[in-house]
């Protein structure tokens, strides 16, 4: 036998740093006979007294326990020990009490989730069967109700190596009423950090259903609640509920998720259904989801007299303990959900409403299958307090969702659709709304064609987020046009601008007008003379790509944001050869990483790309900067190549 784990504990009971002995014969550690060490490694489990051999040379008694961590051999032991000779060290029965004689009881499988060792304390409770073997499968050797549930566990734990900490288990038979168990599983590694086997600790929790109700409120309300997103926030209401409450759980609401999908009372309904809900969330204690009909984000269809029309109307919970699937039922107008309850065994179910502020949002549907046990009385007031508090936080994920899809619709409505700057530029464009619980953003382009093939460029960002700053941008936009027909000069154009927005300002609030306001760009390319001019109102500046390649940012006066009344702004020029290329951006670009400085860099890396059209270059440039989307902030992104005039 050679050395492969060498802990601080067997350091300080043999002498011998992890150094000194890993990989080496572990009989040097050994003092006994070799019958007598032959005897203790024998294939099977032992414990006992033996001598062992110290790192000074000196021989002493310790107390060794020794589990095959392979039951077919040939993996390896596990060994741990304590002085038993009289130096300071723990009480060989002491360790012997807590191993053998404790109400926790330990168990270690090996990779095939074979138990190779166990303690007296399976055999003190319910959940293990009543005559527990070496070498019994998981699923044999514990009577948990929901087995295949605990073997995929085990195995997770195997493969990630992350511990499962605290998960109940229910006894699938037990002599006294609510009682489960809490288990822990840990993964035990070798030297080489290769999983041998999963160690379980199991311990009774509780005889009463109010300690598990309490865990599963808990569990529940850490997992609800983190998200903004209708459907996520449902689908953690499904997960929590399995499998400590049900086998199968649904979230169906009578909203569209996501919104811009079609309202249900436009969908057709079939012979003997009609669309009643849309899918939000499912879980189950089966990978494959056999129970479900249909999937996430789909209309689900029922039939118009059924018990979920039924919670619909009433506002209150069906109750179903046994399923009645005898002919004469509502599942008669129902052969696809009747097939599937008879295909998975459904046999109780429970009907909640999702109710929220007076409102109906949908209905929550617990089934078991598996779990011969059918729901108790108990277990609808669990339903219904899961679904009351989860029902909030649906109602304001809707609220937001509704709020942010309005403010996009605003947006994207007020943005132009077709940009053409004619003979004189060739342009592209990219908006991307922030993925942010702030809502949208107020971001902004604009290409407008003036007199003498000239041709102005925008950008601009409102200050805020949400309807209100969607609707100040479409305000700013329409001046910026009205007012760029008079031909005004951009830093005269800006100063107007300034004013326009300060009145904006006072009429949205009287008492500080100062905190609206909006950085913008403004610049007029002239193809005759080939030159930019161009002002700047707090807006980044923008880059310029030659056509030999090179990049640059111009230098622009930054100037105040334009509603804050400062009326400051100086424009400047510079001379563009032609097939120039112009980038204008928003400050969601350039501050996805909150440095602007290294924000910039990256941008000027990003033009740097050789890239054949400027749709290419706006999405090479978004990729590069925003693999992943905007998150704090918009982005708005306007490209245009010059050309000199015919």
């Amino acid at each position: 036998m050679a050395v492969s784990v060498w802990t601080v504990a067997a350091e300080r009971l043999w002498g011998y740093t992890a150094d000194q002995v890993l990989y080496g014969p572990a009989e040097v550690l050994l003092a006994s006979s070799a019958a007598e060490v032959s005897r203790f490694f024998g294939g099977s489990p032992s414990s006992g007294h033996i001598r062992i051999r110290r790192r000074n040379g000196h021989e002493a008694i310790a107390y060794l326990w020794a589990i095959p961590l392979d039951y077919d051999g040939g993996a390896g032991w596990l060994v741990w020990g304590t002085n038993a000779s009289g130096q300071p060290g723990v009480d060989p029965a002491a360790v012997d009490a807590f191993l053998n004689h404790s109400p926790i009881s330990l168990a270690i499988w090996d990779r095939e989730l074979h138990c190779v060792w166990f303690n007296d304390g399976v055999h003190n409770q319910e959940i293990y069967s009543p005559e527990p073997e070496l070498g019994g499968y998981v699923t044999d050797f514990l009577r948990a109700r929901h087995p295949e549930y605990l073997k995929r566990a085990m195995m997770r734990v195997l493969r990630s190596g992350e511990p499962l900490l605290g998960h109940e288990l229910w006894p699938a038979e037990t002599r006294v009423p609510d009682c489960y168990y809490r288990v822990d599983l840990l993964r035990v590694d070798g030297s080489d950090g290769l999983p041998l086997g999963v160690c379980s600790v199991v311990v009774q929790a509780g005889t009463g259903e109010e300690g598990g109700r309490l865990h599963l409120l808990n569990e529940a309300k850490s997992r609800i609640g983190t998200d903004l997103d209708p459907l996520v926030t449902s689908q953690s209401l499904a997960e929590a509920a399995v499998p400590d409450l049900a086998d199968y759980v649904t979230i169906d609401l009578v909203q569209p998720v996501p919104l811009h999908k079609e309202p249900l009372r436009r969908l057709k309904p079939t012979d003997i259904s009609i669309p009643g809900f849309y899918r939000a969330g499912a879980a189950s204690i089966h990978d494959d989801l056999r129970e479900s009909l249909w999937a996430r984000g789909t209309p689900v269809y029922v039939p118009p007299a059924s018990p979920f029309t039924a919670v619909l109307e009433t506002h209150r919970s069906h109750f179903e303990p046994v399923l009645d699937t005898s002919p004469g039922t509502w599942l008669d107008n129902d052969p696809d959900r009747a097939r599937v309850i008879h295909q998975t065994g459904m046999h109780s179910l429970m009907i909640v409403p999702l109710e929220a502020r007076g409102a109906m949002l949908g209905i929550a549907v617990f089934v078991r299958s598996e779990d011969p046990i059918p729901f108790s009385r108990a277990d609808l007031a669990l339903a219904e307090e899961l679904a009351a508090r989860a029902a909030l936080i649906i109602d304001n994920a809707l609220r937001f969702a509704r709020g942010r899809t309005a403010a996009l619709a605003i947006q994207r409505d007020l943005l132009p659709r077709h940009l053409s700057g004619g003979s004189t530029v060739d342009v592209a464009g990219r908006y991307l709304p922030a993925d942010t619980y702030s809502g949208v953003g107020g971001d902004w382009f604009d290409v407008i064609r003036l007199s003498g093939a000239r041709v102005a460029l925008v950008v601009g960002d409102v200050v805020g987020h949400g309807t209100q700053a969607a609707v100040t941008m479409g305000r700013l936009r329409a001046k910026t046009r009205a007012l760029s027909k008079l031909e005004l000069p951009p830093d005269e154009l800006l100063s107007l601008m300034d004013e326009l927005t300060l009145d904006i300002a006072r009429d949205r609030s009287e008492d500080d007008p100062s905190a609206f306001g909006a950085t913008c760009f403004y610049g007029v390319y002239d193809p005759v003379i080939k030159r930019f001019i161009m002002c700047s109102a707090g807006h980044p500046p923008p880059v310029i790509v030659y056509p030999d390649g090179s990049v640059d940012f111009a230098e622009v006066p930054p100037g105040a944001p334009i509603g804050v009344g400062l009326n400051s702004y100086e424009s400047t020029e510079v001379e563009l050869p032609e097939n120039t290329v112009i980038g204008l951006y928003s400050d969601g670009l350039i501050e996805m990483d909150h440095d602007i400085g290294r924000g910039l860099q990256r941008l000027r890396t990003a033009f740097a790309d050789p890239v054949s059209s400027l749709e290419d270059l706006c999405t090479s440039v978004i990729d590069t900067l925003a693999p992943e989307g905007p998150v704090d902030d918009d982005i708005a992104l306007l490209l245009a190549r010059t050309h000199a005039a015919a």
